[in-house]
């Protein structure tokens, strides 16, 4: 249980809500229980009629004792309608909280925490789990104060009846206790089973809808099918070995319920025969306060299935909300900035890999200049960028903005003045004009065109059959290559960044429309410090700087007129590309 105390204050939080529930409910068991009293006073009326003969028989009594056998149920249950009002709905409030928490933490995580878990994971940990955690809140109160404030009250009326009859009745239940002790043990680790082998099922369902197309191009459908029905079939296999536990607990528990009710019969049937108790209606009544007795023990099994499987939920949602992010919001100073950037001995490793992907970096960036970083694959370029808007923390070094460490920065104020087009141009499921807009609070139709036409896309985006109105599907499966890279670069360019980072994002565009943005992008950001991550010269020769990358290492820096006086990389990558040229 340990677990679940972390939603203590969430509990506390609408701590007057369950506790009116929980008045609701012992006023509807009060009432409950009460009527019976009317039940056996109308069976001795009867019977005394019955055997008395009586022509004359006063039936005022029997339709009092009647209107009110109606009566106080429905008064019980709108007490019970009020409890649900109020303990199922602060579950609801708390289920609500509890989504929000955990949804703000996984955006303040860092992106390792990303790259070390699965996004069906974290999905089915904010639905599926957070579901099981709300029925333990809801239900998992309701039940068992329904539970002790029934039994309660109803050995309390039965001890007043016949003490007897009383100890015959719940002799059995301390056996009931033991079955549900021995078997909520297995539940839960059963629960646990299948909630980790769902998040599995759910991990690669993810997986396999995002890489739809590639299943497709390699034509992978049976293969995936396979596999996806091993995964199905491992899930369905822990959820019928559950199934088969629950199953079994049901009727074990009315199992022995029915043996309270053979035992009242047979004891409460001898001391009516010796003349111990005189009033048929006790007996009547003595079965039905079993019969009240009966959902809320059968609810104990329910309750310890709740209880044991939101415990399993909540630790695997506590596991992340412990999660802590590596960049972490310690600075306070909220500037605008200028746009100067240095590197100062920069290191950085990876590490869920333990890889060194920046070696001893030391750059200067004058504010207002445009730099261009080359590299081969791996060489640390997109790292180096990273660290400019503090996605990572360099692991030896520091990294400054305008002479100030960006330890010091508030982190919500650097990144706003901080436009990224991410290697992967990634968009959102909505309108395009939605994706460009997305950087800023406040936007208008004519400031989204404004920058769809320095991306060079907006004559595309009008030959869309709803223009700016289209809907790019889930990645922007519906746009190529070329088109998703320069709606991700308007969308950076619209929130009129004082730094702005390319990351080979004009790769899946042709030459000439690639001198086109680069060219927009210069004539409307002339004081912006602007950073190039390219594999192409044409992207680079034009900037006022120039860093070639080799293994985390800068291995060359200059413009591009002076690497070419140099024999080094950047003249090799320069004659290979004029070759392509050529012969193209």
């Amino acid at each position: 249980m340990k677990e679940l105390l972390t939603l203590n204050k969430l509990i506390y939080k609408y701590k007057g809500r369950i506790f009116l529930g929980a008045l609701f409910i012992i006023l509807a068991n009060i009432i409950q229980v009460y009527s019976i009293r009317f039940v056996g006073k109308a069976i001795n009326f009867i019977d005394n009629s019955f055997n008395n003969q009586q022509d004359n028989t006063d039936f005022n009594q029997l339709l009092l004792y009647g209107g009110l056998v109606i009566l106080l149920p429905i008064l019980s249950g709108i007490m019970v309608f009020l409890q649900r009002q109020t303990i199922i709905v602060a579950s609801r409030y708390i289920e609500f909280d509890l989504k929000n928490d955990i949804f703000w933490h996984y955006q303040e995580l860092d992106q390792t925490f990303y790259k070390k878990n699965r996004t069906g994971d974290l999905m089915n940990r904010i639905s599926e789990d957070v579901g099981y955690v709300r029925q333990y809140l809801g239900p998992g109160i309701m039940y068992p104060i329904n539970l002790v404030t029934l039994s309660i009250i109803l050995i309390i009326e039965m001890l007043l009846i016949d003490r007897t009859l009383t100890l015959y009745t719940l002799a059995p239940l301390p056996i009931l206790s033991i079955v549900i002790y021995f078997i909520s043990s297995r539940i839960n680790r059963k629960s646990r089973e299948v909630q980790e082998e769902q998040s599995n099922l759910s991990s690669y369902v993810q997986d396999i809808f995002s890489g739809i197309r590639v299943v497709k191009s390699f034509n992978k459908e049976e293969s995936i099918r396979s596999a996806y029905a091993i995964e199905a079939k491992n899930y369905k296999a822990k959820a019928l070995s559950l199934a088969n536990i629950q199953a079994f607990f049901f009727p074990m528990v009315l199992t022995i319920i029915g043996l309270s009710q053979i035992l009242i019969l047979y004891a409460g049937g001898n001391q009516y025969i010796e003349g111990n108790i005189t009033d048929i209606g006790t007996l009547g009544q003595f079965f039905m306060y079993l019969n009240m007795l009966i959902w809320p023990f059968v609810s104990l099994g329910y309750i310890s299935m709740v209880v044991q499987r939101a415990e399993a939920s909540m630790k695997r949602i506590n596991e992340f909300l412990s999660a802590q992010p590596l960049v972490k919001n310690i600075g306070n100073i909220q500037r605008k900035i200028e746009g100067e950037i240095e590197f100062n001995n920069v290191s950085f490793v990876y590490e869920n890999t333990g890889i060194k992907a920046l070696n001893r970096i030391n750059l200067h960036i004058l504010a207002g200049s445009t730099v261009a970083i080359l590299g081969r694959t791996g060489s640390g370029k997109t790292t180096l960028a990273e660290l400019i808007p503090r996605l990572y923390d360099p692991t030896e070094g520091d990294v400054k903005i305008d002479g100030i460490p960006l330890r010091d920065y508030e982190l919500n104020s650097i990144r706003t003045q901080i436009g990224f087009v991410i290697q992967e141009a990634f968009l959102f499921s909505e309108k395009v004009k939605d994706n460009i807009s997305f950087a800023v609070d406040d936007s208008n139709d004519a400031l989204v065109q404004k920058y769809a036409k320095i991306a060079d896309v907006h004559e595309n985006i009008e030959n869309f059959q709803e223009g700016y109105e289209t809907k790019v599907g889930e990645r922007g499966v519906t746009l190529s290559g070329g088109q998703k890279q320069r709606i991700s670069i308007a969308r950076a360019l619209i929130k009129e960044p004082k730094i702005l980072i390319f990351d080979d994002s004009l790769s899946a565009v042709d030459t000439t429309t690639e001198e086109n943005i680069i060219k927009n992008i210069q004539e409307n950001s002339k004081s912006k410090t602007t950073i190039v991550i390219t594999h192409r010269i044409s992207s680079a020769k034009h900037a006022d700087k120039i860093i070639v990358l080799e293994n985390g290492t800068i291995i060359q820096e200059g413009s591009h007129d002076e690497l070419l006086l140099q024999q080094g990389e950047y003249k090799k990558l320069y004659e290979i590309q004029l070759q392509e040229d050529d012969s193209n």
